[in-house]
């Protein structure tokens, strides 16, 4: 079925009526998203249910395309990545400004609410005062071993073209993967990454993947918001009061750099004028220019 977003709330009519009231008419129909649909997949290690949206690109269903698989972009926080994602590609894809990939938004796991479900499965370390954190090895089971298959059966997608992209938490859980099974995905989409996680536990495993790793094959690209700092001298309140998460991307960027990796490409871009909510749009823009550029037949 087709992804759809209610566009308007009902609307409450108050006061007096000297005649019968007439009938409620009916409701407009939901937003719909072209070319979508919706999965639910299980993650049998979990035994937790997770939807799984799909949007695949305006050629996708033309019969001379057919024996073509496409690149697709696997999105954490779903419902949010997804809407933004499928916007940004729809006018792209109709100018043919960029090449065609196929969309994938990983929802939440049913009956839980968002912050829950991502603030276990996006972060990849516990701590016994939180037990509802760390549960990034389990999550990242599920998209292999449970998600994937099922949606390459599905779809004619390339395996050997995955993008993995998140925001916030996202960019942790998808730095935390490139450096844990950095073959699973090619390129990497990290915007906002919180580096910060758990003492900046992730500088240290860079640090043991370089101590034993002579190569990183992938493509990854940062964003932050230059807003995403702190700022003593300012009393702007779009400044952090804590955590410089743009020096913290700045250094994760320059050791991978520094490492010199012959399969590895790094961009790091601050967007200025962004916070931590608004840096996700304008990052994801420019690294799709930046990994699926047309260049036409």
């Amino acid at each position: 079925m087709k992804v759809r977003l209610a566009v308007l709330g009902a609307i409450a009519v108050l006061g007096f009526c000297v005649q019968p009231a007439k009938a409620a008419e009916a409701s407009p129909p939901a937003f719909e998203i072209e070319r979508s649909a919706v999965h639910t997949i299980e993650s049998a290690v979990a035994k937790r249910r997770y939807g799984i949206f799909v949007k695949t690109p305006p050629g996708y269903d033309d019969p001379a395309n057919a024996g073509r698989r496409y690149p697709v972009i696997y999105m954490t926080d779903g419902p949010y990545t997804f809407q933004v994602a499928s916007g940004i590609s729809r006018l792209l894809f109709s100018q043919k400004k960029m090449e065609e990939f196929i969309l994938v938004g990983i929802g939440y796991a049913e009956g839980e609410s968002g912050t829950a479900s991502r603030n276990r499965d996006l972060t990849p370390w516990t701590n016994p005062n939180n037990p509802g954190i760390g549960g990034a090895a389990a999550f990242l089971k599920f998209i292999r071993t449970d998600a994937m298959p099922e949606l390459e059966r599905l779809y004619r997608i390339d395996p050997a073209r995955r993008t993995l992209a998140g925001q916030s938490y996202g960019g942790l859980f998808g730095l935390w993967v490139a450096l844990t099974e950095p073959e699973l995905f090619s390129s990497y989409i990290l915007t906002s990454p919180s580096i910060w996680y758990a003492r900046k536990a992730l500088l240290e495993l860079e640090a043991r993947y370089a101590a034993k790793n002579k190569d990183m094959r992938a493509a990854i690209y940062f964003a932050i918001g230059s807003f995403e700092t702190v700022n003593p001298a300012s009393d702007d309140p779009r400044y952090l009061a804590t955590n410089d998460m743009v020096g913290d991307q700045q250094e994760m960027a320059k050791r991978l750099q520094s490492r010199n990796y012959p399969g590895l490409r790094v961009r790091s871009d601050v967007i200025e004028g962004t916070v931590h909510e608004t840096t996700f749009p304008v990052g994801l823009i420019h690294a799709l220019h930046w990994l699926f550029p047309y260049l036409g037949k």
